[in-house]
């Protein structure tokens, strides 16, 4: 199956599934390429190929399997159990075998890898504040690639009372958000 027809049936997948469990907001199931697909993929321009990518609270597969879809080595991240059934049948339908679906919390299972563990590189859209991802996730010296919303400077500020990061901010392709990229974080 070529990649444009995996997004396809990524995107039929989405709305069949939509009706059963709230999986994105309804309001945006019209147009899911543009407002998940592309939106998703647009950190495909800004992550290395041979990176291993940890999405955090990947939710409906968003940044994650998106990201799988393309090339990358993912594990998806989901503590709500009939959300990570819908992973796992993505996993399936779209034939992806370089997506790991993982059922826990975010913080039990980076307490089960080594910090500096290879070449990682931590994904989230729609997940939470950046305090939080980073209360979660300050062990680890691996770089993130964030999808945020308007509210990224606020974001920023509330972080830094407790956190030194440096990071740049790239415009949303797709809306008017922003990608964050952290390099380095420390407490």
């Amino acid at each position: 199956m070529k990649i444009e027809e995996k997004f396809i049936k990524y995107e039929n997948l989405l709305k069949e599934w939509s009706t059963k469990m709230n999986l994105v907001a309804p309001s945006t199931l019209s147009d899911i390429k543009n407002r998940h697909i592309l939106d998703s993929a647009q950190l495909a321009k800004y992550i290395p190929k041979n990176t291993n990518i940890i999405d955090l609270g990947s939710g409906a597969g968003f940044p994650g399997v998106v990201l799988a879809i393309m090339g990358w080595n993912v594990t998806c991240i989901e503590s709500i159990r009939k959300k990570t059934i819908f992973l796992s049948e993505l996993k399936k339908q779209l034939d992806l075998p370089n997506l790991t679906i993982i059922n826990d919390r975010i913080e039990n299972f980076l307490k089960k890898i080594p910090a500096n563990t290879g070449n990682i590189i931590f994904t989230a859209r729609a997940f939470a504040p950046l305090i939080k991802i980073f209360d979660y996730t300050h062990k680890k010296n691996y770089q993130f690639f964030l999808l945020k919303g308007r509210e990224i400077e606020s974001e920023i500020k509330t972080a830094k009372t407790k956190y030194k990061f440096d990071y740049e901010l790239f415009p949303s392709t797709t809306g008017d958000g922003n990608i964050i990229h952290i390099k380095t974080l420390k407490k």
